[in-house]
């Protein structure tokens, strides 16, 4: 007994320092988040108090307009928005799940060429948005002749998330403990079975939200359809992936530039409404990861 005492002392003994230490370091970190919501907090008030008069339903229902911007509305930027963020979800989340699956399951390591993949992965993820809107105005748009087109801004916004897609993925997928596919593999399964019925749905929680986050960094994006050339005032909808098309950040840039004070106020509208679909599409990615914590 008096064998077993001593560590257990000694471990108390060295731990008498460590409350203070975790109490300040938690006090730190309490007030970073305290100070980073204070200032959201504020930046929502002053956009949802200046953007208030035009929170109506002309807003939605309405085409843009740079004549009457009583009546003016975004019809088109939010459909735009939702053509470019739909497709890019359809192009980039199974590519890069499927990029994340190769080389965390299959991959081997050791080889040269899988080395240069990840090299390759991790800088693309900082590359700045600007280049990739370079590359779709220089290879998609002129190049592979797609035009000023709503695919032409859907393959380049799906190169600018693939990146981040396929990180969030890996590491959701290399958070599922090994004995999973142990069990799994000892049971007779083969390795596809045990990725497709034990991997996956253990990693759809950090997948969902790695996916929804890059997508809600693709939704904010202006400065690629800036450089694809995207006009800021369109005054249809887009009828399909080779129609002309405009998203809600160009229309919200072209209105601040106006000198009437009603454009300020439809901007801060328009960004209310873009905050809205970015709040929904996380509450889905929060429901899921919610969902699936549960089962697993």
């Amino acid at each position: 007994m008096a064998i077993l005492s001593t560590p257990r002392s000694a471990v108390q003994l060295a731990s008498k320092g460590r409350p203070l230490k975790e109490h300040l370091f938690r006090v730190a970190l309490l007030a970073s988040l305290a100070i980073a919501l204070l200032f959201l907090a504020m930046l929502l008030v002053y956009v949802v108090q200046e953007g208030w008069p035009r929170l109506n339903s002309m807003l939605w229902e309405n085409q843009p307009s740079i004549r009457r911007p009583e009546t003016s509305g975004i019809q088109s930027g939010i459909f735009g928005t939702l053509w470019i963020i739909a497709l890019t979800a359809l192009m980039a989340l199974p590519t890069g799940i499927l990029a994340a699956v190769y080389l965390e399951e299959y991959a081997d390591k050791t080889k040269w060429y899988n080395k240069l993949i990840e090299l390759n992965i991790s800088n693309l993820a900082a590359v700045p948005s600007i280049v990739y809107g370079i590359l779709g105005l220089g290879i998609i748009a002129r190049w592979m002749q797609f035009g000023f087109t709503v695919m032409t801004g859907a393959i380049t916004i799906s190169l600018l998330v693939l990146p981040i897609v396929i990180i969030s993925a890996r590491e959701a997928i290399r958070a599922v403990p090994p004995s999973i596919r142990e069990g799994s593999l000892a049971l007779g399964a083969t390795q596809w079975q045990t990725i497709y019925r034990q991997v996956l749905p253990a990693s759809i929680p950090g997948i969902a939200t790695g996916s929804i986050l890059a997508l809600s960094r693709a939704i904010g994006e202006a400065a690629p359809f800036l450089m694809l050339g995207a006009a800021t005032l369109v005054r249809f909808n887009p009828e399909g992936v080779w129609s002309s098309f405009t998203v809600l950040p160009l229309q919200i840039y072209s209105f601040i530039t106006r000198p009437q004070a009603e454009f300020a106020v439809l901007a801060a509208a328009a960004i209310v409404v873009l905050l809205a679909i970015l709040l929904l599409m996380n509450s889905v990615a929060i429901w899921l990861r919610n969902r699936y914590q549960k089962r697993w």
